[in-house]
């Protein structure tokens, strides 16, 4: 059974970094395009970050470029947001996600296994 475990989530200042991890387990890591969602009380889950196969090709929602970056390690199969210069609006539950397929999407329904979530508080 395929499993997305997410960590690195907590409490931070604005301005502050926090750094998510996603470790996943029961799929061929390297053939899986991984995306990060958010979602903030009261709504829709939202596409953060996808990363391709190979790791060469990256997509942003334009409210975290250049604040975030996304990156994975198949030999560890985690795959990692970074998150600089947080702001309030951050603040929700972010989830890993996982799609067969080399191309980063950033449609929802084009990822069949996520993650548990974890939270992000971002105090102003």
């Amino acid at each position: 059974q395929v499993q997305l475990v997410e960590s690195g989530g907590g409490l931070v200042q604005a301005g502050g970094s926090l750094r998510l991890s996603c470790a996943a387990s029961e799929l061929t890591f390297s053939i899986y395009t991984m995306g990060w969602f958010r979602q903030a009380p009261g709504k829709e889950r939202e596409f953060v970050a996808s990363i391709s196969w190979t790791g060469g090709d990256t997509g942003y929602t334009d409210s975290v470029k250049g604040r975030f970056t996304i990156s994975r390690d198949n030999a560890k199969n985690t795959v990692y947001l970074q998150m600089n210069s947080l702001k309030a609006e951050d603040t929700a539950v972010y989830y890993c996600a996982a799609r067969s397929g080399r191309r980063w999407k950033e449609e929802k329904y084009e990822y069949a296994y996520w993650g548990q979530g974890t939270q992000v508080t971002v105090s102003s």
